[in-house]
């Protein structure tokens, strides 16, 4: 089975169920609630890559998953993180809002600091990065399917609403059955280096969240919005990541997809013990 023809349709119909979600007022947050969202991107785009390249490093991942694990840190977005919010009674209007912004933003830093990660790791074993490709990728799946949303949103607002609802319903079975694939193409890499990579993955959630909750608070920022910052931070956008490790006009190997794939399932455990402890100590009060 040729996985490029289920990931980047699914990635696609991902970014389009997104951009079904945004408005206008969404891009313009940074503007009426800076320190927010300047923090919160912060997090996202600089804080959580640049934790992954020192974990990776002093944990000696081999250069493929070196690269996988670092793809997977540059890649935040993705719906799901404004459901969490919702159910850890965060901030869903910045939840949306950093989303929408940091989808946008990373297409264009994703290849900076994913050129700087191959050129270290990749140049040993011949891996290198078509920048060009990786932006025409983006810009079709990605960009585009966002801006179609974004267009439905705005014309055909009844009609939009009725195809987010069904695509909202698919967007995680989607996720999953894409990793699914993934997991049984490469289970036995997956098992041989689940242990280091699983260690890899813990310790990298576990750090983002700890340090996202230390800038809110040196921010002296709302409850709601630290919650929110912290799952932005840890939630990532992991079909985009197995997108551009699988495709053949980027990295074509699958095996690069493998510290994505271990990323979404733990982000998923790790967060929903996040919600399900605020839920559970508000229950107590």
């Amino acid at each position: 089975m040729n996985s490029l023809f289920i990931v980047l349709p699914i990635l696609t119909i991902l970014m389009f169920d997104l951009g079904l979600t945004l408005e206008g007022k969404d891009f313009m947050m940074v503007l009426r609630r800076p320190k927010a969202m300047l923090l919160g991107l912060l997090g996202q785009l600089v804080l959580l890559p640049l934790l992954a390249y020192v974990i990776a490093t002093l944990l000696h991942l081999e250069p493929l998953f070196f690269i996988g694990f670092v793809l997977i840190a540059c890649c935040p977005g993705g719906s799901s993180s404004n459901v969490f919010s919702m159910l850890a009674k965060g901030d869903v209007a910045l939840s949306v809002s950093l989303t929408a912004i940091s989808s946008v933003v990373t297409l264009f830093t994703l290849p900076i600091i994913m050129q700087w990660a191959t050129s270290g790791a990749g140049n040993a074993i011949g891996v290198t990065l078509p920048i060009g490709n990786l932006l025409i990728q983006n810009l079709v799946t990605m960009l585009l399917p966002l801006l179609l949303g974004c267009a439905v949103r705005r014309w055909a607002n009844k009609v939009a609403g009725k195809i987010e609802k069904v695509l909202s319903r698919l967007a995680f079975p989607a996720l999953m059955f894409l990793a699914g694939i993934f997991f049984v193409q490469h289970r036995d890499t997956i098992s041989a280096n689940f242990m280091s990579l699983g260690l890899a993955v813990t310790v990298l959630l576990l750090c983002a969240v700890v340090l996202a909750s230390f800038l809110c608070y040196a921010a002296s920022l709302k409850i709601q919005e630290r919650r929110t910052i912290i799952i932005e931070v840890g939630m990532q956008n992991a079909a985009q990541a197995i997108a551009i490790a699988s495709s053949p006009f980027v990295f074509n190997d699958g095996r690069i997809a493998i510290p994505g794939i271990i990323y979404a399932l733990m982000m998923n455990v790790i967060l929903l013990i996040y919600v399900g402890s605020i839920r559970y100590l508000r229950k107590q009060l």
